[in-house]
């Protein structure tokens, strides 16, 4: 049986993402490691700022309350925020201190509080949370890679109003070679699955409509609800096709997709990773627009209505924010 976690005490043995490698990451214990995340359980962030680059109903005019964790579970050889996932930048801090970054985006008008790349600090979340749970009257948003456990998703019932996964992969070899990580469709459906059901569950949240099961206010703010993201790479439509089918399929209207065309390689970016992208030609290109335009119209076919896609020259350096521990001091 998977274990289930009740705290911080479980930091011993960490299992709360789906590579469930056991790294004892408790930050006094003399056999301290990191997990395959690279993180210990001290909370690392490189930014807590307003975010504007989100699908309309999580930035909407004020911006989303971003908190940037960072490392990662995933390893895509196509990371646009490699500095934080892989590179180990960011600063430390306390739950408490957490906390505090939660009311302080509050009080500068986010629209929510924007978890981003969560999964490995889980437990602490849930704490901090906790802590302001009297005071904080923001929707939480979980933004995530898919790439979650069912089990540690459990312990966020109750504490998330939106959830926001990324689903890259319905080609396990492409997510192996990709992210290192083939079991990534199987374990994101899953975790899909938990987030839908837990916002069905919800209490829709007063005076606003619903659309499924996600509600907006009076502004076109989502307050509760499911979007699912999906990135176009450049040469893997039939990969994109077969996420969208497979996605229709399941839950076909009931949540918002959202189709990205914001692919930006790599090598633009952190031109440090020109070496590990010369095995993979087809990503060191921005996605073009017929190819974009191949995945919209097969969305349209399968009959997704709710959807978000994205138009123009979006793919660049604006999407990406400065990691400059900005509202982390």
């Amino acid at each position: 049986m998977d274990r289930i976690y009740t705290g911080l005490s479980d930091m011993e043995c960490c299992m709360l993402c789906p590579r469930k490698c056991s790294a004892d990451r408790r930050f006094d214990s003399a056999s301290s490691k990191t997990g395959v995340c690279g993180q210990t359980e001290k909370i690392k962030i490189a930014r807590a700022a307003l975010h504007y680059w989100e699908e309309p109903c999580i930035s909407g005019k004020n911006g989303s309350g971003a908190v940037f964790f960072s490392g990662c579970s995933l390893k895509c050889v196509f990371c646009q925020n490699r500095e934080i996932s892989a590179g180990g930048f960011g600063k430390e801090i306390s739950i408490e201190r957490l906390a505090d970054i939660f009311l302080e985006l509050q009080k500068k008008g986010a629209e929510n509080i924007n978890l981003v790349t969560p999964t490995h600090f889980i437990p602490q979340i849930r704490a901090a949370l906790d802590m302001v749970r009297a005071d904080l009257k923001l929707p939480v948003v979980y933004n995530s890679s898919g790439y979650e456990s069912v089990e540690s998703l459990k312990l966020l019932a109750g504490y998330i109003d939106i959830y926001l996964p990324d689903f890259k992969y319905a080609d396990k070899g492409l997510a192996a070679e990709l992210s290192k990580a083939g079991d990534y469709p199987e374990c994101a459906v899953l975790a899909i699955d938990e987030m839908v059901r837990q916002i069905s569950k919800r209490h829709r949240p007063e005076g606003c409509h619903s659309e499924g099961i996600c509600s907006f206010d009076d502004r076109g703010m989502m307050r509760c609800g499911v979007i699912i993201r999906h990135l176009v790479l450049p040469g893997h439509v039939r990969n994109s096709k077969e996420v969208l089918d497979m996605l229709y399929k399941r839950y076909n209207n009931t949540l918002y997709y959202s189709i990205m065309n914001q692919y930006t390689p790599s090598s633009l970016t952190n031109p440090g990773t020109s070496k590990i992208m010369e095995k993979y030609p087809e990503l060191k290109r921005k996605l073009t627009e017929r190819e974009y335009e191949k995945a919209i119209d097969y969305a349209l076919e399968l009959g997704i209505e709710r959807a978000y896609i994205q138009e123009g020259g979006t793919a660049g350096e604006s999407f990406i924010p400065a990691f400059d521990l900005e509202g982390v001091e």
